[in-house]
């Protein structure tokens, strides 16, 4: 959908001739790099989810394997010693019996061999038993400490990406009440931006005072290089009136995202491979759009900071 509407404006740009396909291309191309990197981020975290619950899931099969193999094991044990005195008793009863009677004598030797051959054989069960018992053992310690060092992992990213978002509202403290918030969901940062604070109605250029929030943004960004940074344009659903090269708010939200952009690349702390900018147009409102509040939040501009997944792929493929 999203590519399908983007193509629909490129070509009715392209048509009316009212901007150069350069911009277009080049918008195409950040296009296609934010679907990648969000199929790989989702791919990664679909990987890890269910690397974990399948982890999980075999640590909880063999446990109860293990506790099925030790209630086996007692078991034989029981039958083993039950039987072993038994074979005692009669052993006992033989040497009595020996001194009266070759046909009791005879019986009970009868009695003796079976019992024998019973534990011998309860004997070999029991030795199998351990040895499987042993195994599952060593399993389930295996897995268990796959399922740590996954859950180890992960808590040091949650933990690592707490950091940041505290140091965020450190830096951008300032800004509070003017229409910036900073929030952590889903094992990512999120800094949202409403367009009061960063461009004029129209317009995608950034204020003094945008521009001094971006520039804190990016003093916390250029410590973290391990990164990945998306920059995302919302505007609300009111139709594009302006004249000029613009076609519509999808083309308004992208150059905003661009904007914003190319503030964080004045820092040279930034890698720019770790920044991403899309425009989303009206497509992705978080209030709603009947009121003039609800449209003043959903012009915005969302910085969504997710961590890099390259440790957690490495156990993945180690595993």
């Amino acid at each position: 959908m999203i590519k399908k509407s983007l193509l629909t404006v490129l070509t009715i740009a392209f048509m009316t001739s009212c901007v150069s396909p350069k911009i277009y291309k080049d918008l195409e191309a950040k296009y296609e790099n934010l679907k990648k990197e969000n199929r790989k981020l989702s791919d990664e975290n679909e990987l890890l989810n269910s690397a974990k619950n399948a982890a999980e899931n075999e640590l909880k099969q063999l446990k109860s394997a293990y506790e099925e193999a030790v209630a086996q094991r007692d078991k034989l044990q029981a039958d083993y010693s039950a039987l072993k005195a038994n074979y005692e008793a009669l052993n006992n009863s033989y040497d009595a019996l020996e001194k009266n009677s070759s046909a009791a004598i005879a019986a009970n030797s009868q009695k003796n061999r079976e019992l024998l051959a019973q534990l011998e054989a309860k004997e070999q069960a029991l030795a199998a038993e351990n040895a499987r018992l042993e195994k599952i053992k060593r399993e389930l310690e295996e897995r268990s400490n796959r399922v740590a060092e996954l859950e180890n992992v992960i808590a040091a990213k949650d933990a690592a990406m707490s950091a940041l978002k505290n140091a965020l509202s450190r830096a951008l403290t300032d800004f509070e009440g003017k229409g910036l918030t900073v929030e952590q969901r889903n094992g990512k940062v999120y800094v949202s931006m409403e367009n009061k604070l960063l461009f004029e109605s129209g317009s995608w250029a950034v204020g003094s005072e945008g521009r001094r929030a971006v520039m804190q943004l990016g003093s916390v960004l250029g410590d973290n290089p391990d990164i990945a940074v998306l920059i995302e344009g919302h505007t609300d659903n009111v139709p594009y009136q302006g004249s000029g090269p613009l076609t519509g708010n999808w083309d308004l939200s992208t150059k905003r995202a661009t904007a914003i952009v190319d503030i964080l690349r004045e820092n040279n702390h930034i890698n720019p491979e770790n920044l991403t900018a899309a425009g989303r147009g009206e497509h992705a409102p978080i209030a709603t759009n009947d009121t003039p509040e609800g449209r003043a939040k959903n012009r915005r501009i969302e910085v969504i900071l997710t961590p890099k997944l390259d440790e957690l792929t490495r156990l993945l493929k180690d595993n």
